[in-house]
């Protein structure tokens, strides 16, 4: 409040107090006002106060006709799209660099040259360069759209602002008083000269009000000059101790975005607990930002945000922008499925919405339908008719879309009209940003409204559309809370209880320079058109006026990135720099990161205790224990048994993907196809010499409806093709050896005990010609010989055949490998009556066990986990780390035990 205060002693000695009304006060942001107030009172007691505003609002209060950035924007896209200088090129982004450009220059009162050719001449000795073609081509983009654009009777909003304050300027009839933090555009400077020529105009300028303080000496070394300081030990060695920042200011370092983030939301809520009622995060880096919220929110702190985000990155856009990608890419089915899953999509029936989310995605997944709205119609009558209706209101909305060319304006409204169809409009009206984006779309079609003479296509219409809601922001006003997420240029002569500044690195502080699309600066100090490092002299600035102004303050930025060093922000460096000269503190907090040290201690100690309790051991009440087991289940059990917890006791299978290309699942489905209708229809060959045209003909009219679909089911065919003779051998082979077929596809049902089924499907059985009672259950593998061999070693690893085995009471079991050019049985190695008792055995004391509490351990071996989905769930490298770390832990506490 100090600043606050002599700007208060300064207003008082020139108006005399208690009715200031007579003077206007030009606030850099209305946050200033009431400190400002507040300090006028305690200089002078009760008063009536100033009038105080933003120069953009004094300037608003003058009435002016001003034509939209939207209606510009369409003008020049128009432009490029009929001189044809861009064939290929992105003509809306293009249109709007070009309308930032001549934004600029007309801020910046710059007048080009009459002729293109003039300004070419320009622009080559400004680059000292010989105009070429480019050079002059670039030369009459510019010049020839700037004054098609300038000879527009229209007002645009730069040149309605000069306007407006030349106005203002000629009626200024009190003393000004205008608060800065650095210095202002060429607009704003010809304001205030032409203001002194009939008032009084006193600047308060933040830089110099800072430098005249002692205790900011070191803060005005640093960053208004940038430290550039011939000798830095003479300089560190001027300063007095009161210009000490240990107390004001800390640096933090994190290895890494989450401890970052981690570390700020440590100190916030360490601030909050201090009873801390304006707490100040300011951005730099919005990776951090968002994983700071989330865990702030987590904690149930929430959040201000001043800086907001923008509609492209909202739900409410994202529903919005699917349904136009379904309605271009022929309703493919992620469009389609992503559109049912918004919950702002038939907003007025939510249960409706959900059922048919789901159903859309069984159907997709298990007939394989994966575009073309009418397809998926068609299929939904078939196998889920409650899906028909959402589907066909999707085809209705869908039919106003239909047109080839409309104006904006047309589009916008076809565009409304179907959200309404499709009960989107009801979802946005109960939301915040909802009901702001409806308020953009109708503010963007009645401005476009008059644009009756260019016709877009859809996709144009929908590069425009997204720009649109990539360039405006959404702010929630709704959130009253402590803790403010806010941007640089927003604290300007602002105070706060605490301030954190987040990712402050170099990459960040300052941001890149933003040099101009079209010109750098030697061309732009030419033009008169201010250069790129003005842009970073006001970041400087609005950093020294916030450090100046605030006594709480953390620096945080990430020493290392991706495993590399990461350098502080060079402002900071210099600080740290020169406070470490002068009195030996760095500056950099070892308190917070003590704190998180302990706590992550603390989240080791049980790790420490016992090394396996990281491990999920879920623990399964005797209601969700499963009553019905298959074999690839007990494998899956075997394998891992939290695999099985999860897939079959939470019921969380991987479903069945949406295959938009054929793979070697399919080819193992129409080889058992093939193979079943074989042996249905020839159960023996040596009575059958046309066995392989039979099996050729058959394995056509399987492949047939996959061969209409996708010309790849060719090559599948062909492979199995080239396998018919090694199998036609095998056969052979086993028919003399004394087996016949006798049955495909055969279901089983085994009761394992009161409370448990093992159920599943036989390929193929066979039977002994010499005594029907021995039998050998078979299992086709499109797997190599070596991998079954292997699965088959170790006996049990592998329940499948003994599973089998025991339900089919067969006395034989093997795989049959039809991979690599050969056909061959693979069969375990011990005794199958063996190893299907043994495995019945250990598969009833399992679930007798899971009855009585024991718990089902993450224990799979690699092999196991390389391919499983629950790894996501599992977390096995997470907690397999944080093990290692703990017990890294008990041997630094063992080694200081012994050392002591």
């Amino acid at each position: 409040m100090r600043f606050y205060r002599l700007l208060a002693q300064h207003i008082l000695s020139r108006q005399a107090p208690p009715d200031l009304r007579a003077a206007v006060v030009l606030l850099p942001n209305y946050h200033a006002a009431l400190p400002l107030a507040q300090a006028l009172s305690s200089v002078s007691g009760a008063l009536l106060l100033p009038q105080m505003l933003t120069l953009a609002d004094w300037a608003q209060s003058l009435p002016l006709i001003v034509q939209p950035d939207s209606q510009r924007i369409v003008a020049l896209y128009q432009a490029l799209r009929e001189r044809r200088w861009f064939p290929d090129a992105d003509l809306w982004s293009l249109s709007r660099e070009l309308l930032t450009l001549m934004d600029e220059l007309t801020r910046h009162y710059v007048t080009l040259p009459e002729t293109s050719e003039e300004f070419a001449r320009q622009l080559a000795e400004a680059y000292q360069a010989r105009s070429g073609q480019a050079m002059q081509f670039e030369a009459r983009v510019v010049h020839e759209l700037w004054y098609a654009m300038a000879s527009s009777d229209d007002l645009d909003a730069s040149r309605a602002c000069q306007q407006r304050l030349a106005q203002l300027a000629r009626q200024v009839d009190c003393p000004l008083y205008v608060l800065q933090t650095c210095d202002p555009d060429e607009t704003e400077t010809r304001f205030l000269q032409a203001c002194r020529e009939r008032v009084e105009v006193t600047v308060f300028d933040l830089r110099a009000m800072v430098a005249a303080e002692p205790d900011c000496a070191l803060l005005a070394c640093a960053l208004q000059q940038d430290g550039r300081s011939a000798d830095l030990l003479s300089t560190a060695a001027g300063f007095k101790p009161d210009a000490a920042l240990g107390g004001r200011l800390r640096l933090f370092g994190a290895h890494g975005m989450e401890q970052e983030a981690q570390a700020a939301d440590v100190q916030i809520r360490r601030w909050l607990l201090e009873g801390r009622q304006s707490i100040a995060v300011v951005v730099q880096d919005r990776l951090v930002a968002r994983r700071l919220r989330a865990l702030l929110e987590r904690a149930r702190v929430a959040v201000q945000d001043e800086t907001g985000w923008t509609f492209a990155t909202l739900s409410v856009s994202t529903v919005l922008m699917r349904w136009l990608e379904a309605v271009q890419g022929d309703f493919y089915y992620q469009d389609v499925l992503d559109l049912l899953k918004s919950p702002f999509l038939f907003a007025e029936n939510p249960a409706q919405r959900k059922q048919a989310a789901y159903q859309f995605e069984q159907l997709v997944r298990k007939h394989g339908v994966v575009a073309h709205l009418q397809d998926l119609i068609a299929v939904a009558g078939l196998h889920a008719p409650e899906l028909v209706q959402p589907l066909v209101r999707l085809r209705q909305a869908a039919r106003l879309l239909a047109n080839n060319h409309l104006p904006l304006a047309g589009w916008l409204h076809a565009l409304h009209e179907s959200l309404e169809i499709l009960g989107v409009v009801q979802g946005w009206q109960q939301d915040a940003a909802g009901q702001q984006l409806l308020q953009l779309l109708a503010l963007w079609r009645d401005e476009l409204q008059s644009d009756t003479s260019g016709k877009y296509s859809y996709a144009e219409w929908r590069r425009w559309l997204s720009q649109q809601l990539d360039l405006n922001t959404f702010r929630d006003v709704s959130v009253d809370s402590p803790v403010l997420f806010t941007h640089l240029p927003a604290t300007r002569w602002r105070s706060f209880d605490a301030v954190l500044l987040l990712g402050c690195d170099a990459m960040h502080l300052p941001a890149p320079a933003n040099t101009g699309q079209w010109f750098n600066d030697a061309v732009r100090a030419t033009l008169g058109l201010p250069l790129s490092g003005k842009q970073q002299a006001q970041v400087r600035d609005d950093l020294l006026g916030l450090l100046a102004m605030n006594d709480n303050v953390l620096v945080t930025w990430q020493d290392r990135r991706d495993g590399e060093p990461n350098l502080l922000s060079p402002h900071f460096e210099m600080l740290r720099a020169l406070h470490l000269l002068a009195f030996g503190d760095d500056l950099m907090d070892t308190e917070l990161g003590g704190m998180l040290e302990k706590a992550q201690v603390r989240i080791l100690q049980p790790a420490i205790d016992n090394p396996q309790s990281g491990m999920p051991r879920p623990v399964v009440t005797p209601e969700l224990i499963p009553l019905r087991i298959s074999p690839s289940g007990y494998n899956s059990l075997v394998a891992c048994p939290y695999q099985y917890f999860a897939r079959h006791v939470l019921r969380l299978n991987e479903l069945d993907e949406v295959r938009e290309e054929l793979d070697k699942r399919d080819y193992g489905t129409w080889v058992h196809e093939v193979l079943q209708r074989f042996h249905t229809e020839i159960p023996l060959l040596n009575d059958h010499p046309d066995a392989e045209q039979i099996l050729r003909r058959i394995s056509d009219e399987v492949f047939a409806d996959a061969l209409a679909h996708d010309y790849l089911a060719q090559a599948w065919l062909l492979r199995w093709q080239a396998l018919i003779p090694a199998y036609l051998d095998w056969q052979r082979d086993n028919e003399e050896a004394g087996w016949r077929y006798q049955a495909a596809e055969q279901p089983i049902k085994l009761e394992v005990s009161e409370n448990l089924l093992l159920s599943g499907r036989i390929d193929r059985i066979d039977v002994r010609v010499d005594d029907a009672a021995v039998t050998a259950v078979l299992d086709y593998k499109t797997q190599s010989a070596y991998a079954l061999k292997n699965k088959l070693k170790e006996p049990g690893e592998d329940v499948q055949l003994a599973c089998y085995a025991q339900a089919a009471g067969a006395g034989a079991a093997a795989f049959v490998s039809l991979e690599d050019d050969t056909v061959l049985a693979v069969a375990p190695t011990h005794d199958i009556t063996v190893l299907a008792l043994d495995n019945l055995e250990r598969l009833k004391t399992i679930f007798e066990q899971l009855h009585s509490g024991v718990p089902m351990p993450a224990h799979g071996a690699e092999k196991a986990c390389a391919y499983c989905e629950m790894q996501g769930l599992c977390r096995r490298g997470e907690w397999e780390e944080k093990q290692e770390r703990g017990l890294r832990t008990e041997d630094r506490v063992d080694a200081g035990e012994m050392h002591g």
